[in-house]
């Protein structure tokens, strides 16, 4: 069940609980809505757990940058504007 049905039986369990006055013989409807309305709880609360399960963040593989070393022999002088 979705976290769509488990919203459906809490709202269902209200309605039963606290806007009827239904009289059914051998039933207590407040007691019906009430288990419904706990069920519901229980699956959000189970649902909302596996989702956060689910999003497990994964940071990005990193690139290693190497810099390569340029042994320029000169003798003496300037090269590219700095001194040797």
């Amino acid at each position: 069940m979705g976290l769509g049905g488990c919203i459906i039986l809490i709202a269902v369990g209200a309605i039963l609980t606290f806007a009827t006055d239904w009289e059914m013989q051998g039933v207590n409807l407040d007691l019906v809505g009430i288990i419904l309305m706990i069920v519901g709880l229980i699956g959000v609360t189970t649902f909302s757990s596996i989702a956060r399960r689910r999003r497990v963040v994964v940071p990005p593989a990193s690139t290693t940058v190497v810099e390569e070393e340029r042994h320029h022999h000169h003798r003496g002088g300037y090269h590219d504007g700095y001194g040797v």
